[in-house]
């Protein structure tokens, strides 16, 4: 056990569709040691091209141990079993064991909604929120994470309940908002449809707004009206890499 460890640092790394972030992270207390470092997703984004980004992100940082990845796909068990914002020939590939091949550490690997959810419910806008919590991520998709009295239920694809003829996310997501170049009023107006439709299908004690767009939450938020409260995420977009060290094999 090295005197990084001993510090209790640990390295998130969040692999997202349009950039790779990573940082030490203190997991006793859900902050960021340094500032992040913010490199470009590799196109296409494959297995070893991804691999060479993350390596270089850490050979900057520079903090031994275990660490954490967060990706845009679903990872049963250690396997990638689907690939929306990265190439698809990652499915199939059990990540955990190519992750630990290509960097020669301990790693976990787990879904970056799921990631950035973990570290809401224990040190952001879910502490200590009782019953059904759903963290909705709004960015390049749609992302989700479900927990029950604080337990992760991993996996959960709410970007892909159908709304309006198609995934939802196809609908509501801040990608298509940009895309559209529609109003926050009517930004709002599409997410108010979507949200209704996550209210009646879980029935969540709390929905919380996660990704980049939870900064400016006060443009739409306040137009939804919604009979589940709903809140914007507090770590903003830090938390998938705060996530992703909590989740890392720390002995």
């Amino acid at each position: 056990m090295g005197p990084e460890m001993e510090s209790g640092l640990v390295v998130g790394v969040d692999i997202g569709g349009t950039g790779i972030k990573a940082a030490p992270v203190d997991i006793a207390t859900g902050t960021l040691a340094t500032e992040r470092i913010l490199l470009p997703t590799p196109s296409p984004a494959t297995p070893q091209a991804v691999a060479h980004v993350v390596g270089e992100t850490l050979r900057h940082i520079g903090v031994a141990g275990p660490i954490g990845l967060a990706m845009p796909a679903v990872v049963r068990g250690q396997i990638v079993e689907t690939a929306s914002h990265i190439d698809p020939t990652w499915i199939g590939v059990n990540a955990v064991d190519f992750f630990s091949k290509v960097t020669g550490r301990q790693v976990a690997v787990l879904n970056d909604a799921d990631a950035a959810g973990v570290a809401e419910i224990r040190f952001g806008a879910g502490r200590g929120q009782a019953g059904v919590v759903a963290m909705i991520t709004l960015g390049t998709g749609i992302g989700s994470a479900l927990f029950i009295d604080g337990t992760l239920v991993p996996n959960s694809e709410l970007g892909h309940l159908p709304l309006h003829g198609g995934a939802a996310e196809e609908w509501a997501a801040e990608s298509v908002r940009e895309r559209d170049q529609v109003s926050w009023e009517e930004y709002a107006h599409r997410l108010q449809d979507y949200l209704d439709l996550v209210q009646r299908v879980l029935w969540p004690q709390l929905i919380i707004i996660g990704g980049g767009i939870s900064n400016v939450a006060d443009k739409f938020l306040p137009l939804i009206e919604l009979r589940t409260p709903i809140v914007p995420a507090q770590l903003r977009n830090h938390s998938g890499i705060i996530g992703a060290a909590m989740f890392a094999p720390v002995e």
